[in-house]
């Protein structure tokens, strides 16, 4: 781990083999403990980078588990999602995830080098969801000024370069996508793209069922999607993190769920930045099979530095 001779303040960043990890909501030695992890077949493990369909997906989850009744969800009053389904690395997580009963849900922002052994030797399910890296950072950007336990951006061009940098929580979106999509084949581990889910959440739904071997009806599974939609989400409290403590989110700059679309980015990237962000793209990706799409006008996943996935 680096050590700094300045003790971090809780919004700054430590880097610990090569990875950001946010000082005060992570502990070094706890995110170490996670590799050594049993696993149970059942676990199920939703990876992302963050901004890429984190909360979309606990919310699919926690259906899952209730069958798509949505009153089961609602009437948990003083909880959110996370609640439910918590992040595997955020510290003094690891002992509860070792007491809980089957099936243990979590979600996580590792990369791959971080996560249970056990993982590649096919034990649990990973779902990993990817989205368009355009889109995250502009996300991101605005989840920093709401969220109390990272730096508020001085402004859009200063986290675009930190993002290129990776310097932020999560650090490198092409070193975490990579990493994880490398060993894909390793682990039973269903690859899904936000966009996706968006153009047709059905399917989506459809296929995350179909990989977790869940027995729903069709009724069931229509609830599942109607209540997983971004419009009906933002009006769950516990979805849209509104229980969440004011220590944590900064409420009075925005919801959590915020534009839930594909291709913001272009309301924020200069001419140059685009370009910049191509360039690199292209560079880092392409040895993987992966597209994305960029506009929400797209019908197709295509993008001239992508190969068909």
């Amino acid at each position: 781990m680096d050590v700094s001779d300045v003790e971090p303040k809780q919004h700054d960043l430590v880097t610990h083999r090569g990875f950001k990890l946010i000082h005060g909501t992570h502990d070094p030695n706890d995110v170490d403990q996670i590799y050594n992890l049993e696993i149970r077949d059942t676990d199920v493990f939703v990876v992302t980078y963050p901004k890429s369909g984190t909360i979309w997906m606990q919310q699919i989850l926690l259906l899952f588990e209730v069958k798509g009744d949505v009153t089961a969800v609602s009437e948990l009053n003083n909880q959110c999602n996370a609640d439910f389904i918590p992040w595997i690395e955020v510290k003094g997580s690891r002992q509860a995830f070792i007491t809980a009963p089957s099936p243990r849900l979590r979600v996580t922002h590792l990369q791959y080098q971080f996560m249970p052994a056990a993982l590649s030797q096919r034990k649990g399910k990973v779902i990993y969801v990817a989205r368009n890296p355009k889109d995250v950072l502009v996300s991101y950007f605005h989840f920093h000024k709401l969220a109390n336990m990272l730096e508020t951006p001085k402004d859009f061009d200063d986290f675009f370069e930190k993002f290129m940098r990776g310097e932020v929580f999560g650090s490198s979106w092409f070193e975490h996508i990579k990493t994880w999509y490398s060993h894909k084949d390793d682990m039973n581990m269903l690859f899904i793209t936000y966009e996706e889910m968006i153009q047709d959440l059905q399917s989506a739904v459809e296929r995350i069922s179909l990989f977790l071997g869940k027995e729903l009806t069709g009724e069931q599974l229509a609830n599942v999607v109607r209540h997983s939609t971004f419009n009906n989400m933002k009006k769950i409290p516990q979805a849209n993190y509104e229980q969440v403590s004011g220590d944590l989110l900064n409420h009075r700059q925005g919801t959590f769920m915020r534009k839930g679309t594909i291709g913001d980015w272009k309301n924020h990237f200069t001419v140059a930045q685009n370009e910049r962000f191509d360039k690199v793209f292209h560079r880092e990706m392409e040895d993987f099979a992966l597209t994305f799409i960029w506009d929400i006008r797209d019908t197709e996943f295509s993008h001239s530095h992508s190969a068909a996935l």
